[in-house]
């Protein structure tokens, strides 16, 4: 009898609930809140600033890709062949660099030989006047650019966040709301506060996750400006 009247309604022994022990569990669940803020807060930032990054990558990409054209289309009926070559790789490219229907990234090497015939016939254009040589060299120099931004681009496309931090975070906030749990008695309204915030921790790591794929969450990155660069070269 003595027993079960030492323990409370949750099956919690009564002393684990006195007030200095009350206050112990509030200040560690203060601590892990701030750490877990600070955490939370800089692993969105780093989302965020490579998904930006990224996506000010891909517009400049795309304004390389309208840059190249028109400086091979001055050069003159010499470079057409090359014109017709790079639309068909950029049209390529366009399909491969976001995820494809079965859900596979495809490597930067898949267009790896027409890439090299593309090169090889800048390089081996003969130009007569300065203009031509002058397009000559910008051609290059693009197509330099446009293959380091792709590249690029592959490689971040991986992800940018530490997952120990993340595993770390999520742990520190199950021990958070166990520990909000052990503070209060049960009833609606706890159960819905607890939901509630529950939810919206869920909600900022689903955004954490989400931009951490820039080319396959659910906000992905837009191919807009490669798509809108692929139509101005088709002209």
């Amino acid at each position: 009898m003595h027993s079960r009247a030492s323990r409370s309604i949750t099956g919690c022994p009564l002393h684990h609930k006195e007030e200095d022990a009350k206050d112990v569990v509030k200040l560690v669940l203060g601590l892990i809140a701030t750490i877990s803020a600070l955490v939370m807060s800089l692993l969105i930032a780093t989302a965020h600033t490579a998904y930006v990054t990224q996506e000010s990558e891909v517009q400049a990409l795309g304004v390389h890709i309208v840059q190249f054209d028109r400086v091979m289309a001055s050069y003159g009926p010499d470079a057409a062949e090359a014109r017709a070559i790079f639309r068909h790789l950029v049209a390529a490219r366009l399909e491969r660099a976001w995820l494809n229907s079965g859900g596979a990234r495809q490597g930067p090497g898949v267009t790896h030989e027409k890439d090299e015939g593309l090169i090889e016939r800048v390089v081996n254009l003969q130009p007569a006047t300065d203009s031509q040589r002058f397009a000559k060299s910008r051609a290059l120099q693009l197509l330099t650019d446009i293959g380091d931004a792709r590249q690029l681009l592959y490689e971040q496309a991986g992800g940018s966040i530490s997952w120990p931090f993340l595993v770390v975070l999520v742990f520190w906030l199950v021990v958070l709301f166990v520990g909000f749990g052990f503070l209060t008695r049960s009833n609606g309204t706890v159960l819905v506060a607890l939901f509630v915030g529950s939810l919206s921790v869920a909600g900022a790591i689903f955004l954490v996750l989400d931009m951490n794929q820039p080319f396959s969450g659910l906000m992905h990155i837009s191919n807009a400006p490669i798509r809108m660069a692929l139509e101005a070269i088709s002209q």
